[in-house]
């Protein structure tokens, strides 16, 4: 079975910086693209981050950009996001998933959703 597992959440001071990892199993990792998503309460979940399969290009929502950088290990079958300058905004459940890319439109996941984890960006 397909197993993605978050963790690294946590609650930061504005300004602050986390490191997310997404450890996954159950499938071939090296040969998908991956994304970061996030939701907030009352809010639909959004996509953050894109990095192809081979940790070439990347893309980011543009919140994020520049304060978000994605990267991926396929030898450890691990996919990362570190957050720097955290703003309150940033708050949500982050989650990990496989992305379809090109074919379905890229921030289209493949996979259940894991449990996510929870960042607090709150002073």
């Amino acid at each position: 079975q397909v197993k993605l597992v978050e963790s690294g959440g946590g609650l930061v001071q504005p300004g602050g910086s986390l490191r997310l990892s997404c450890a996954a199993s159950g499938f071939t990792f090296s040969m998908y693209a991956m994304s970061w998503y996030r939701q907030a309460p009352g809010k639909e979940r959004e996509l953050v981050a894109v990095i192809t399969s081979g940790g070439g290009p990347t893309n980011y929502a543009m919140s994020v950009k520049g304060r978000f950088t994605i990267s991926r290990d396929n030898a450890k079958n691990t996919v990362y996001l570190q957050m720097n300058s955290l703003k309150p905004e940033d708050t949500a459940v982050y989650y990990c998933n496989a992305d379809g890319g090109k074919s379905t439109g890229w921030g289209t996941r493949l996979f259940a959703w894991g449990q996510g984890t929870q960042v607090t960006v709150s002073s």
